[in-house]
């Protein structure tokens, strides 16, 4: 009976979630309420507020449940001891670029947090609260960078910290204007000659390899 409850507790959550994370991205988070939420999957408010506290927390339980796929999948990457760490940077760019345009969790939470945070009380804070998260996945990034100069991937004089910074900056760009209308261009492949060229740009890709 525990165990049923469990499972039955942990499938109401998820209905929320689902829920959540369809009208934060067609109405917007700061737009939209936690009776609201409630109302479209016919509970309680009271039902929400046991799983979700506030609106910051139904936030940061929709980002956790779409990042856990994402740095599974970067975790396998890394796992590839074979890849070169620019051939790893790129797999890993590109693969996101892919999630972005075939995973529907993916592409909701974005759409959430880049245009669909307003920037008021608990909806900026959960938003600034995700997004300082991204240190962490920086910092990696700028190690990856460090050792494609060391190994002679890239030239000495680029600068691991502005290398990761300008690729999080294109990542970004392409998403949000591909996020805003993705007829207008095919992400994965501007966002694939758009990493190319820039690449190119820091040093030599003939050791990068497809």
């Amino acid at each position: 009976m525990a165990r049923k409850t469990k499972a039955e507790a942990r499938a109401t959550r998820d209905r929320i979630l689902d829920a959540a994370e369809v009208m934060f991205c067609v109405r917007g988070a700061a737009r939209t309420s936690l009776h609201e939420i409630a109302e479209s999957v016919e509970m309680t408010r009271g039902a929400v507020y046991w799983h979700f506290k506030d609106k910051y927390d139904l936030l940061l339980a929709l980002w956790e449940r779409a990042k856990l796929p994402i740095e599974e999948a970067l975790d396998a990457i890394d796992a590839e001891v074979e890849l070169s760490p620019l051939q790893r940077i790129k797999k890993k760019v590109m693969g996101l670029f892919h999630r972005i345009v075939h995973d529907e969790r993916t592409r909701n939470l974005l759409t959430i947090l880049l245009l669909r945070c307003e920037m008021v009380d608990e909806v900026a804070a959960a938003r600034e609260h995700i997004l300082g998260q991204r240190d962490e996945c920086l910092d990696k990034l700028v190690g990856e960078f460090a050792a494609a100069i060391q190994c002679g991937e890239l030239r000495d004089d680029v600068e691991p910290r502005a290398a990761a910074i300008g690729l999080h900056a294109i990542v970004d760009g392409l998403a949000y204007h591909w996020l805003l209308d993705a007829s207008r261009f095919d992400l994965e492949v501007v966002g694939g000659s758009t990493l190319e060229g820039w690449l190119t740009g820091l040093g030599s890709m003939d050791r990068v390899g497809g």
